[in-house]
């Protein structure tokens, strides 16, 4: 069986979305930074499945018709009778969102150990956690556990991108201190890291981020990639440490542009032959030009999504025709 399937872990939004304007309506779209990531990769052209619980609500089937029109493989959905999240989008005058999260007692976070397939299908490369499903009790218990089991089986790749909700962690943990000690335990268990300066910036307020990258590269993953919005991206491997500008581009808002570069950055890897079993050393002997490479792509992607309204990717059509734009 050929390994080749990016699986994702983690929950579906619903992302209200307001029109322009102090009175203008919310419109409706399905969101998520797990299911945007697993949308970026299939968009790609990678094969990707999402694992996630998801409601049998009026937005639940919003939601699986969104994936699947994607193509993102539906094996590892789980059916739930609980509610959809939800997330209200505000915009800064940058196009810049924030959110407010209405989660109590929704299907996102409530795994169980039976519903994630122990072990993991043969055809399964890589294995991408991170967001809100990474840190809300009870699944991020199962969660954790799941990525210390395939780790310990050697035959994925695991990626985490935390992609800090910083009202929300601090309430879930407790206090800042457990939130940190919570992403390093993750960190410490994966092979590849996506995060941006905000999180670093939240969870290390008294050190630069280019510095706390760099403390996690030296604790476990074989690359930590920092991105930086508008300002590009760092990726620091085991043999070569690049930084790539991110192209300039007319934003119209930056939902999902994370989650889009996280996508592109497993997709780009995939294409390489770099994920499965070994994948973690592989990654690690990238080269500068080769490291460049990968980055540009997922830098690009991020920047198309900034150019739509709502958490769209690119598919590869768009993402290679950009890439030849921006050089």
């Amino acid at each position: 069986m050929t390994t080749n399937l990016i699986t994702v872990v983690g929950e579906n939004i619903i992302d209200l979305v307001p029109d322009h304007g102090d009175d203008a309506p919310y419109h409706a779209r399905a969101g998520g930074s797990p299911a945007n990531i697993a949308v970026s990769v299939a968009k790609l052209g990678s094969q990707a499945a999402l694992a996630a619980r998801v409601s049998r609500d009026v937005f639940g089937a919003r939601i699986r018709s969104r994936l699947a029109g994607a193509g993102v493989e539906a094996r590892y959905l789980v059916d739930a009778a609980e509610p959809s999240s939800l997330a209200v989008v505000t915009f800064d005058a940058e196009r810049r969102a924030s959110y407010d999260f209405w989660l109590n007692g929704t299907a996102d976070w409530q795994w169980r150990d039976r519903d994630l397939p122990n072990p993991l299908d043969d055809d399964v490369a890589a294995l991408h956690i991170g967001s809100l499903a990474a840190y809300l009790s009870p699944g991020a218990e199962v969660i954790e556990k799941v990525i210390a089991r395939e780790g310990y089986r050697g035959r994925v790749t695991l990626s985490f991108d935390p992609n800090i909700r910083p009202t929300i962690i601090a309430a879930a943990d407790g206090s800042l201190d457990a939130a940190r000690a919570r992403t390093e335990r993750l960190v410490r268990l994966v092979d590849v890291v996506k995060v941006s300066d905000e999180d670093l910036g939240w969870l290390y307020p008294d050190s630069p981020a280019e510095d706390a990258a760099a403390e996690w590269a030296e604790i476990g993953p074989a690359l930590v990639v920092l991105t930086r919005g508008a300002e590009g991206a760092t990726a620091i491997g085991r043999a070569a440490t690049v930084t790539v500008p991110a192209p300039r581009v007319d934003v119209a808002d930056t939902i999902g542009a994370g989650d889009s570069f996280a996508g592109a950055l497993l997709h780009a890897l995939g294409v390489r032959g770099l994920l499965g079993p070994g994948g973690a050393d592989r990654i690690a002997g990238l080269d500068a030009a080769t490291l460049t490479e990968v980055i540009r792509t997922a830098a690009t992607a991020a920047a198309l999504t900034c150019t739509r309204v709502g958490a769209e990717p690119p598919t590869a059509a768009e993402l290679d025709a950009a890439l030849k734009e921006f050089g």
